[in-house]
């Protein structure tokens, strides 16, 4: 067992580490949501808020040292979702659970907005080879990228810094049928629908 768990790390390259660097940034983010709701501290919400702009870095390394040593590998590709996922799909959706979107209504939107995360990072790895061509290179992402998630988490800071959390979230709460509704949410339904989009092509750097 031992032998076998070593293996499985030498088949790791460099570019490998800094896409567990991401999920780890991502999963402090969704403890320090946590945190804040059970201990009401904002710094350990702003402290989640700031760990996933450090995850869009080492997610935007892993890619460049990857090319730069010219390895890349099926097992590289699926860490990257995996850990995009994470840390721009799951932890964006659990610190806006954090600041206050809480209704009923908003977890429907913010699970739909995770599983647009999920299906678009999915539909990528299928049809990445396809997209590439003769070159190797995929020239355009076809709806938004998920780590576009990152402008939520700024105007969730934003919110945060200036006290627009909980009770006084910017634009309200209404009542729809049983459930609570916060407005501010329909900005992850938005970024959802992007990401599922197939006629938004966006170049690809």
């Amino acid at each position: 067992m031992k032998q076998r768990h070593f293996s499985m790390l030498r088949e790791f390259h460099l570019a490998d580490w800094f896409t567990l660097a991401n999920a780890f940034c991502g999963t402090g983010a969704i403890f320090a949501a946590m945190r804040f709701l059970q201990d009401g501290v904002v710094r350990d919400l702003l402290i989640g808020m700031a760990l996933i702009p450090l995850a869009f870095i080492f997610d935007a390394l892993d890619g460049r040292i990857a090319r730069w040593r010219k390895v890349s590998s099926t097992l590289g590709r699926e860490l990257d979702s995996l850990a995009d996922v994470i840390s721009f799909g799951v932890a964006p959706a659990a610190l806006a659970y954090a600041c206050g979107m809480q209704g009923g209504w908003d977890w429907i939107v913010l699970s739909y907005f995770v599983g647009c995360g999920v299906s678009r990072l999915a539909r990528y790895n299928v049809t990445a080879e396809q997209l590439a061509g003769d070159e190797g290179k995929v020239k355009y992402f076809e709806g938004t990228p998920i780590p576009t998630s990152l402008a939520l988490v700024i105007v969730l800071a934003v919110a945060a810094l200036q006290g627009a959390i909980g009770e006084n979230l910017w634009l309200g709460m209404i009542k729809i049928g049983p459930w609570q509704f916060h407005p501010l949410v329909l900005m992850f339904a938005i970024s959802g629908s992007l990401m599922i989009s197939k006629t938004l092509r966006i170049p690809k750097p």
